[in-house]
């Protein structure tokens, strides 16, 4: 153990240097001093070896980051142990690693690790960095969890049985939904931010178990240990594309909208509203749009309107601030617990005839400071400056993100 150890982290470093990593000072790093404390690092790397090792002889495959597959500089993977993406298929698709696990009663349970807090951990385990989950250790919005036959045991669970409803709320503005009923439900103690024996913070959140299975997964191999998920769209930056997962939601209404696990204990996690590097948040703001265009074929379709009334492939198409950075140790702001911060387009906009799709937050922003769009009426708290000075709506969407190609690889 001690010479995989050894040599798979001197591969780290290896990669870190190559990828032009700078070691600036911890001054600007509140996630990684917070991370000092309670944590292990020797002992958090024997765990990720001790999870590989089972996995391997567990699917006859290697696991983490050492079954790495090259994408093409068009394809623009982010999610270092993707196995294949797939953009030209409806839905577009990405395949995963898959860990089995031990449920609260003692039945198999499994699950995907999309995030880690550490940055040697997250190269280990070929998973995002993301550091400010860090924020979510010693919070009720976490799981502890122990390590048992070289797997990892559950202590909540997730009902994947309910039949999901959704029913669209009164013209023109059918979101909120007037019914929203999930189709997959954590119990009190389910959250995928879990916190291991070292203190490591990874997001792993549960896929299937003897209840059924994730309503955005498409194919599952239990023996081989893969998982075949459903993406979705966004923007960021300007560009389409910013392809994600949704896996769980704090709020009903959104988890049962964006077919992702409602998972209450989702919102004990810090802060709402608090987006910047320098905040101790485990989460980043984010925007999704309340009552832009409907219609599956327009092409200024956008919103959660039309997810409602479209049909369950219509997307939000969110706008995102970032994409993962997963060689940059220091200063990363990249986080799967994406804060909703809704916009909504005024009435004297909507009659203007001026909706159309939001590609950024720049733009958000000036849509914002011209009048034509405003906070969701059911937001609350402050202005949030990260988000264009929209306030946050006090819901958690886990949305990790694996990749933004290029238009051209895109089969619309």
């Amino acid at each position: 153990m001690q010479t995989t150890l050894t040599s798979l982290f001197g591969l780290c470093l290896v990669s870190i240097l190559l990828a032009g990593c700078t070691h600036e000072t911890t001054d600007q790093q509140p996630a990684l001093k917070q991370e000092k404390a309670g944590f292990n690092k020797d002992a958090a790397l024997t765990e990720v070896n001790t999870l590989l090792a089972t996995a391997d002889r567990q699917t006859g495959r290697l696991a983490g980051a050492r079954q790495a597959v090259r994408f093409t500089r068009e394809q623009n993977v982010f999610f270092p142990s993707a196995l294949a993406v797939n953009f030209q298929s409806t839905p577009k698709t990405v395949t995963l690693p898959l860990y089995k696990g031990i449920g609260p009663s003692g039945n198999p349970t499994y699950y995907i690790i999309t995030e880690a807090a550490n940055f040697y951990v997250a190269k280990l385990l070929g998973v995002n960095f993301a550091p400010k989950l860090i924020f979510g250790r010693d919070t009720e919005g976490a799981q502890d969890v122990t390590l048992e036959g070289g797997m990892i045991r559950f202590e909540g669970d997730v009902d994947f049985s309910p039949v999901r409803e959704v029913k669209a709320g009164p013209d023109p503005n059918t979101f909120p939904p007037a019914v929203a009923k999930p189709g997959a439900v954590g119990d009190a103690q389910y959250s995928p931010l879990l916190v291991l024996p070292s203190g490591s913070v990874i997001n792993a959140p549960i896929v299937a178990n003897s209840t059924g299975v994730h309503d955005h997964l498409v194919s599952i191999d239990y023996d081989r240990g893969t998982v075949v998920f459903e993406l979705l769209d966004g923007f960021q930056g300007g560009a389409q594309f910013y392809f994600h997962l949704v896996t769980e939601s704090s709020d009903v209404g959104a988890a049962t909208i964006e077919r992702g696990t409602y998972t209450p204990r989702l919102a004990q996690l810090p802060a709402f509203g608090q987006s910047y590097p320098t905040d101790e948040s485990a989460l980043l703001g984010f925007s999704p749009v309340s009552n832009g265009e409907t219609g599956f074929n327009s092409p200024n379709r956008q919103g959660l309107n039309s997810t409602i009334l479209d049909g369950n492939l219509a997307d939000p198409i969110n706008i995102f601030p970032l994409d993962p950075e997963n060689n940059k140790q220091f200063n990363n702001n990249y986080s799967p617990m994406w804060d909703a911060h809704l916009n909504a387009w005024t009435p004297q906009a909507i009659a203007a005839g001026k909706r159309r799709r939001i590609r950024s937050l720049e733009e958000l922003q000036q849509l914002v400071k011209e009048g034509l769009v405003t906070n969701f009426a059911g937001n609350v708290g402050a202005p949030n400056g990260f988000v264009a000075g929209l306030k946050p709506t006090n819901a958690i969407i886990n949305c990790p993100v694996i990749a933004q190609p290029v238009a051209a690889v895109v089969t619309p």
